[in-house]
């Protein structure tokens, strides 16, 4: 019999998972992750994590599967929240979500479930996983949920093949009403339960308080461009190489204070980012402002007014060699070479048609669409049909 050990959550998503091992005749076990109980970091008054593996546990329970908790708290600190605090400090707007599978779930509680003689490791994620034969080699391949509505392949973008050697995901050919159903039906005490909202396996939290208390509050201006500035208005230049273009449509606009008005203060550029529309306490102008960029080392937010503003949208991005990554090795891209594949930039967007170029430095992703608030610090994923091929961070 193989034995499986599950992330059990205390949501409704980790618990029909298990209970779907168990009648596919696995042996399961069910580990909660206790991640975070730094009081120095204070969360919210709430504490989330108490409820979940209470939760957690009466799911084992009625499943009559063993359940234990693991405390992995300082790796988490360590690889997810100081990572943050980093990443938000150098003006990029990181994705905690994606590395906690990376960093967490998928490598620091894999290690622990194969040190319990696991075969495999699952979760409760909207997505699916496929084997297909190439090469006399067994390939993985990470496919999206059949809900289109909850697919969350995104957030496991940056797994390896080794990593997906050893995972299953027992509810992707299921849709979200279909697994509240069999909760229902078994008796399940998460059958109802809301879906978490907030920082992964922390639970509810307001980012700026958060980051407040590592990076300090710093008084700065913000700054209104009009969408007639010339900066947007340039004629677009000769080019000489594909690459000459790609590096122009997917240039940030280094703009200055004087290129707009002052319209307000805030508290720090570092906790603001691209297509931030609260939080701005600015009123007065006849569509919404969004913030179009923002600079942490002169502390100052550039803002724009209107979804449409020419400062949000931007047909190219690009990622850096060292922060590209291929699920599927083998359809890995060789310098100058390029694959038209669909991508998205966050979580839910609606697939975009793109073409990615490989270059010496890293990949070019170019969609033919323009794209809102591509924003460093965040992934791209791209697919082809349903399945997600690699991803990197924005640069």
């Amino acid at each position: 019999m193989k034995r499986v050990i599950i992330g059990l959550s205390g949501g409704v998503d980790s618990s029909v998972a298990a209970y779907l091992l168990k009648q596919q005749g696995y042996e399961v076990i069910g580990l909660f992750m206790k991640n975070w109980h730094d009081d120095s970091v204070t969360i919210s008054n709430e504490c989330p994590w108490l409820d979940d593996s209470n939760d957690a546990m009466l799911v084992a329970e009625r499943l009559g599967i063993p359940f234990q908790t693991v405390d992995l708290s300082e790796q988490y600190k360590e690889r997810i929240v100081d990572y943050m605090f980093n990443e938000y400090e150098k003006g990029r707007t990181p994705n905690p979500d994606v590395l906690c599978n990376r960093e967490i779930k998928f490598d620091v509680f894999m290690k622990i479930a194969l040190d319990l003689d696991a075969d495999y490791v699952a979760t409760g994620h909207y997505c699916r996983k496929g084997v297909i034969e190439k090469d006399g080699e067994e390939v993985y391949q990470l496919l999206a949920g059949v809900d289109n509505n909850k697919d969350q392949s995104y957030f496991l973008c940056q797994l390896s093949q080794e990593q997906l050697s050893k995972a299953l995901f027992p509810i992707g050919a299921l849709t979200k009403p279909e697994v509240r159903d069999i909760a229902n039906d078994i008796g399940l005490v998460t059958a109802d339960k809301k879906d978490s909202q907030g920082l992964c396996f922390i639970g509810k939290v307001k980012l700026p308080n958060f980051l407040q208390q590592q990076l300090k509050p710093k008084e700065g201006v913000i700054v209104e461009i009009p969408k007639e500035q010339e900066i947007f208005n340039q004629e677009q230049p000769e080019f000489t190489s594909e690459v000459d273009k790609l590096e122009y449509l997917s240039r940030k606009i280094d703009y200055k204070v004087e290129f707009g008005k002052i319209v307000g203060k805030h508290q720090g550029a570092h906790y603001f980012t691209k297509g931030q529309r609260k939080g701005l306490a600015v009123g007065g102008t006849v569509e919404p402002l969004f913030v179009i960029d923002t600079n942490v080392e002169d502390n100052v937010i550039y803002t724009g007014q209107g979804k449409e503003h020419p400062g949000l949208l931007k047909k190219a991005l690009f990622v850096s060699n060292d922060e590209l990554h291929w699920i599927r090795e083998d359809l890995a891209l060789k310098v100058d070479e390029t694959l038209k594949v669909e991508a998205r930039i966050r979580y839910r967007q609606p697939l975009q048609k793109a073409t990615l170029h490989k270059v010496d430095s890293g990949l070019y992703v170019e969609f033919e669409a323009y794209q809102s608030a591509i924003t460093e610090g965040q992934f791209v994923a791209w697919y082809i049909n349903d399945e997600l091929l690699g991803s990197g961070v924005i640069s």
